[in-house]
């Protein structure tokens, strides 16, 4: 789909076309659950902030002036809403208790160590990624993972290209650093 398209698809959906909104959600859901998933880290939650950003959309399109790409503009609303459920999850400090039992297992298994780093270097990748503080992983999250550029980032985090480099170096020292034994037991 163009972006001729897209602008299109927008304009019928601000003169209230149902259909018109459909494709763009069709279009953008699968994004917009990565990046809620990628910062709540949990699959209900992701979906459940995915689907609320789409109502968020569809309540203020009227307002969607179109200064931004309408993705951009979608990818805020998930971001606040994402740090909303990040506020109010009590479960967080469960799971994070939950993953340290779960590396110390990791850790005391002495057979095939190797092997069961490898299996769950995406658990330790995750987990260190979680321990980020919330700006530091969403930067992080929506520059590397969702290859946006740091002024898309700064758009998306309403704040400046400059702060969102700060952030973003700060969050891969620290991921850098807690992720340093993976690298160390592979050679």
């Amino acid at each position: 789909m163009t972006a001729a398209d897209e602008q299109q698809l927008i304009r019928d959906a601000k003169a209230g076309s149902g259909t018109a909104f459909r494709y763009l959600v069709e279009r953008h859901m699968k994004q917009t659950y990565n990046l809620a998933f990628s910062l709540v880290g949990d699959h209900q939650s992701a979906e459940d902030v995915a689907q609320d950003a789409f109502v968020r959309a569809y309540e203020s399109l009227r307002e969607f002036r179109g200064d931004a790409e309408f993705s951009t503009w979608l990818y805020r609303i998930t971001v606040n809403l994402s740090l909303n459920r990040i506020k109010h999850m009590k479960r967080r400090r469960e799971r994070e208790e939950e993953l340290g039992r779960q590396a110390e297992l990791v850790t005391a298994t002495t057979n095939d160590q190797d092997d069961l780093l490898m299996v769950d270097q995406p658990v330790h990748i995750e987990r260190a990624l979680h321990e980020l503080p919330t700006l530091q992983r969403a930067v992080v999250i929506l520059r590397h993972l969702n290859g946006l550029s740091t002024k898309q980032v700064g758009a998306i985090l309403q704040c400046s290209e400059g702060t969102v480099k700060t952030h973003l170096h700060r969050g891969l020292k620290k991921l850098r650093s807690r992720l340093r034994f993976l690298a160390e037991d592979l050679i």
